[in-house]
């Protein structure tokens, strides 16, 4: 281990207390996405906290969700000789409705500490705070940090989206504090996710004294869905499922409208333009029905490309410094990182604490891997400057 990994990784495990205590705090104050007070609540101690380490926090107001916290190092360098700037991303909202921590309560039980929000994903956050700490320490010069916590992750980034990208323009890479994969892996690659709802018109008749006069909506849907399952291919990781169908009024009418809402999943941008395209030009397989569909590839993919490789290369030299081999995987689901990718910044994922059951009641984190993962992202930072 070099001098100053060990450094690094010396300090921050003197300050185990300190992280934990951040994470039980945040994970106490519920912030489901749904719940601008409760979201707000809980920013407004992340805001007091990153105050108190010495950033510049900029609140973005939202009406429809809490607000988003940007928070900003400057190192005041020369214009002339302008210093990289790292993107810290990730999210402070959570799946988990609030009064879900009195059937769930935060607990430790050997090397975990389990609680709703925990690893997806304020565990993330509370090692990055440490992170900064253990940087402000060293007078070594590192590159302007900037920390972007939305508040809107869950529910698609709708509000945030725009805000996500601009900040990461004035970037050099950003490093994405969601949950690492299994064993602690980064995340260099996830699926883009798309949403479409699909309505079919038909004509509405009498079952028992019309039935010739009536087309009916939901077997034109039923022929719909198999046609979109053909669209499917494992191999290219492309993934569609019909989750929820609805349509008709009575068992004695014939229906006039039937809808479903489809998830798509694919891996490359290519993918998904051919792949909209398609469900878009779904049409009729009867006479008088009528389709309309609505949605589009809202988040697009992260994938793996040179950029991200060389990011991934270079968090695992950080990393090796530290003792440890870092891995890398794939993930099925997406996060912010996949738009800052979509816009070509160097963007690497998964870089949170070890832990399991995102969105399940056994959410936990690994209390031993917080102080680590707080030195690699301060090493990794540092690697930059």
């Amino acid at each position: 281990m070099s001098a100053r990994a060990s450094e690094l990784l010396e300090f921050c495990r003197s300050q185990s207390a300190w992280v934990q205590e951040v994470v039980e705090t945040l994970v106490s104050l519920e912030s489901p996405s749904d719940d601008k007070a409760a979201v707000d609540k809980c920013g407004a101690e992340l805001t007091r906290r990153l105050v108190a380490l010495g950033a510049n926090v900029t609140r973005l107001p939202q009406t429809s969700c809490g607000d988003h916290l940007r928070a900003e190092w400057r190192q005041g360098h020369a214009s002339d000789s302008p210093l990289p700037t790292i993107l810290l991303l990730g999210h402070f909202d959570t799946v988990w409705p609030r009064g879900t921590l009195e059937r769930m309560p935060l607990h430790q039980r050997d090397d975990r500490l389990y609680g709703p929000g925990i690893f997806d994903m304020k565990a993330g956050i509370a090692a990055s705070m440490l992170a900064m700490r253990a940087l402000a320490e060293s007078p070594a010069t590192r590159p302007d940090v900037v920390m972007m916590w939305t508040a809107d992750e869950e529910i698609g980034s709708t509000t945030s989206r725009v805000a996500i990208e601009e900040t990461a323009r004035s970037a050099d890479a950003v490093l994405v504090l969601e949950p690492s994969l299994p064993g602690g892996a980064a995340k260099t690659s996830r699926k883009g996710v798309g949403e479409f709802e699909l309505v079919v018109h038909g004509v509405a008749a009498h079952a028992g004294l019309d039935p010739e006069k009536g087309v009916s909506a939901i077997h034109e849907l039923a022929r719909q869905v198999i046609a979109l399952e053909s669209l499917q291919d494992a191999k290219r990781g492309i993934t569609i499922n019909v989750g929820v169908i609805a349509g008709g009024s009575r068992t004695n009418v014939i229906a006039d409208r039937a809808t479903a809402h489809i998830d798509v999943r694919v891996q490359t941008m290519d993918d998904a333009a051919r792949l909209e395209k398609a469900i878009r030009s779904l049409g009729p397989t009867r006479p008088s029905i009528r389709l309309n569909v609505e949605g589009g590839i809202g988040r697009p993919p992260l994938e793996r490309s040179t950029a991200v490789v060389r990011l991934y290369e270079r968090a695992r030299a950080v990393a090796a410094a530290l003792d440890r081999d870092l891995k890398e995987g794939a993930a099925g689901g997406g996060s912010d990182g996949n738009f800052t990718a979509a816009i070509g910044v160097p963007t690497l994922d998964g870089l949170g604490p070890q832990g399991d059951g995102a969105h399940a009641v056994h959410e936990h984190v690994l209390v031993s891997d917080l102080a680590w993962r707080a030195a690699f992202l301060a090493g990794f930072i540092e690697s930059f400057g």
